[in-house]
């Protein structure tokens, strides 16, 4: 197998692995947050609290995968036009 058949083999491998993660689990765990939904702060004795709530994920801790969004637009797109 020639090296460029095996680059083009795992790119498409890979992108069907994704498509498949977006169609399971359309929502991951949000990157600013970690998933918490809010921020952690210290008191002044240096004891972890509770801080604002997340303002991308909207106190939620989760977001919209990348490919899930993609699809969500393209669907209402054709659904536009098709209607």
């Amino acid at each position: 197998m020639t090296p460029v058949l095996l680059a083009i083999t795992l790119i498409l491998g890979i992108t069907l692995c994704y498509i498949a993660v977006c169609a399971a689990s359309p929502f991951g765990t949000c990157r600013r947050c970690r998933g918490m939904g809010h921020a952690l702060k210290t008191d002044r004795k240096g004891r972890l609290k509770r801080g604002k709530d997340c303002r991308r994920c909207h106190a939620t801790g989760k977001r919209i995968r990348v490919g899930r969004w993609l699809y969500n637009r393209w669907a209402r797109i054709y659904r536009a036009g098709t209607g």
